[in-house]
């Protein structure tokens, strides 16, 4: 892998296009206009402070939640982009309430439906924060040659055939996997092209990292309060006690922990018994790529990857990150 470094992401994919189990460039070319989706959003979230696109829209998406106005742009402009590509029939986003069909000749005979948060940790923007874009990719079900339909979408997590996310920091990152390991690519600005930055991306089966929003500590279970005060102790064989990193950007958070090792934990709380984070937006894609790395993530009980979505926006508990230290979380959740 190491001559592969510095080749740029469109140079990858079709090197390694005879990776997939279908190789005939439909998926090659829809990981291409992903990234060029991805180089317009980090254009406009660069200059974010330069021109009117910070702030709210007035508007509010399916969770219920104020849509910024980069969350309206990226979503369009992934939107845009994957219409264009013509291997894809239908998309579904956190920003619209149903999926979106791409109702033309092309589109619908496309054999792949894509699910994506457009921009995730998009409340940072105006505070300079890292956020990002978190997508899966998976072949539609239904019989090509028609529109997109709810059932397309709702796969197992385990059916993905590509997933992963960019990262729009102090560099630009794309990261992702098609079931064969993962890779990063960072952008260069100086050609405008992601390059194979990160080959081979293996996150260590322990950390010294927890993520978790400690403010919501008193709503939290107590099988979770006690692995937070198990971080907090001072034990030198397992290195403890850990450090306490959480951004509030789930991309940012994840990115830390994959190369760093570390464990990010958004547990159902007494407000959200049924968690916050979303199952196919957030959760599959990216349990998908940490698990091609080498690590782990369930929902507290279960394996990500196994869960069967019943609605677009369902959410989930997530536990997602080094093996070592997910399985000790899960340790602590069946003594309880």
């Amino acid at each position: 892998m190491k001559e592969y470094l510095g080749i740029t992401l469109n140079e990858f994919i079709i090197r390694r296009q005879s990776d997939f189990k279908y190789a005939t460039g439909e998926l090659s070319r829809l990981l291409s206009h992903i990234g060029v989706a991805a180089k317009i959003v980090n254009r406009e979230v660069n200059k974010a402070g330069l021109v009117d696109i910070l702030g709210e829209v007035g508007t509010v998406n399916t969770q219920g939640e104020a849509q910024q106005k980069l969350d309206v742009y990226a979503d369009s402009q992934f939107i845009h982009a994957l219409r264009a590509s013509g291997e894809v029939c239908g998309m579904a986003s956190e920003e619209d309430d149903n999926i979106v069909t791409f109702d033309n000749v092309l589109s619908n005979d496309g054999k792949y439906i894509v699910c994506i948060d457009p921009l995730d940790g998009s409340s940072n923007i105006d505070v300079n924060v890292s956020i990002g874009t978190i997508f899966s990719i998976y072949r539609r079900i239904s019989e090509r040659g028609h529109k997109a339909v709810d059932k397309d979408f709702l796969q197992e997590g385990l059916k993905q055939v590509a997933g992963g996310y960019i990262i729009y920091g102090s560099s630009t990152m794309l990261v992702y996997t098609t079931g064969r390991g993962v890779n990063g690519f960072t952008l260069d600005p100086s050609i405008g092209e992601f390059c194979l930055s990160h080959a081979e991306i293996r996150t260590p089966e322990s950390g010294a990292i927890y993520s978790i929003n400690e403010g919501y500590y008193v709503k939290f279970e107590d099988a979770i309060k006690k692995y937070i005060k198990y971080t907090q102790e001072a034990d030198k064989q397992t290195n403890r006690p850990y450090k306490a990193r959480y951004i509030g950007s789930l991309v940012a958070d994840f990115h830390r922990n994959l190369l760093k090792g570390g464990i990010y934990i958004y547990p159902a709380t007494a407000d959200a018994p049924n968690g916050k984070l979303r199952l196919l937006y957030e959760a599959n894609p990216l349990a998908f790529v940490v698990e091609q790395a080498g690590g782990m993530a369930v929902n507290g009980k279960d394996r990500i990857l196994d869960m069967k979505p019943q609605d677009l926006h369902q959410r989930t508990p997530l536990i997602i990150g080094s093996t070592n230290m997910v399985n000790k979380v899960m340790e602590f959740i069946e003594n309880k």
